[in-house]
């Protein structure tokens, strides 16, 4: 199997693992929003400090301790994510499965978004056009939900603002996300403990199987994120891009036909806009990795041209 074709097996496993979440999480009731995000940051932590210590690989620490400015990234990364992870696990347990898709579906825009105001990137006109589009949506959803979209929004500035510092920062996967996990893990363990002295948590005490499952959420957290990065080693950005809306295809058909959530036709109407902005989006990245490969390969000599100048 050559390399590309197993980028595209890791990145339809990562985006499909992805799309079923809102099952696994529903799974997790009675625990709470915040006593699942715990477990999944306690839990995130002994998976990826098992498959390090498989593959030996603790080298990174000593360099992160000579290095502060790195250090106060990856807070910030943990920060961005544990917000993420609430919120997505509030949305989908408070019955709003199809906001929580609306969030994934608007995140490549707010990424757009952020390249503008953080990193002072200057836009083509067709994405200025996808986030003109994308405003009038959140304007129109606004309308139809009666308040701002405040699940979606922060599912997509979260993870936005997660993107851009994780690609600062650099970090493999595995190491990233054990740093990340770690910088938790003390606020989680406190949490639980905190509940396990008010006799309110409901590990070990709702069955064994809901007990597995909550245990099981590191690893749930971690493997569709090795998966990714796997699929982000091997294939080109334009591949990755159109593979990362199976995700959110996924849960909004979970909220709507099996969690049986109301899509009025306003609501229809806003996600339609969204998706008529993710259209323009892709069409003008797939043309302009098509503009930039031609003027590459017109800028690269023949061989024989190459061999008559010297």
């Amino acid at each position: 199997m050559n390399q590309v074709r197993r980028g595209y097996l890791y990145g339809l496993g990562a985006y499909t693992l992805w799309g079923f979440f809102p099952l696994y999480i529903r799974l997790l009731k009675p625990a709470g929003p915040i006593e699942i995000l715990a477990h999944r940051v306690v839990w995130s932590v002994v998976f990826v400090a098992l498959l390090l210590a498989v593959l030996r690989n603790w080298g990174f620490l000593r360099e992160l301790r000579h290095r502060p400015g790195k250090l106060a990234g990856i807070g910030l990364a943990a920060t961005l994510i544990a917000v993420n992870w609430g919120a997505y696990i509030y949305g989908v347990n408070s019955e709003r499965v199809v906001e929580t898709a609306l969030g994934y579906f608007i995140n490549p825009l707010v990424v757009v978004l952020l390249g503008v105001t953080v990193l002072r990137e200057r836009l083509r006109t067709a994405q200025w056009a996808a986030l003109g589009i994308g405003g009038v949506a959140v304007g129109v959803l606004t309308v139809d939900y009666g308040r701002l979209p405040y699940i979606a929004l922060t599912l997509a500035a979260s993870f936005g603002g997660y993107s851009l510092v994780k690609k600062r920062l650099g970090l493999p996967a595995a190491e990233g996300m054990f740093i990340e996990s770690a910088a938790l893990t003390l606020p989680a363990l406190g949490y639980l403990g905190w509940l396990s002295w008010r006799a309110e948590s409901s590990f070990g005490q709702v069955s064994a199987g809901h007990t597995v499952l909550l245990m099981l959420a590191g690893a749930a957290t971690a493997i569709p994120l090795l998966m990714f990065a796997g699929a982000a080693n091997r294939l080109p950005l334009t591949a990755l891009g159109m593979l990362q809306y199976l995700a959110p295809i996924l849960q909004l058909a979970f909220g709507v036909l099996l969690f049986h959530e109301p899509m009025p036709p306003a609501r229809l109407a806003g996600f339609g806009l969204v998706w008529l902005a993710l259209v323009v989006f892709t069409v003008d990245a797939i043309r302009n990795v098509r503009r930039s490969r031609a003027a590459l390969l017109s800028a690269t000599p023949e061989p024989a041209a190459a061999t008559a100048a010297r």
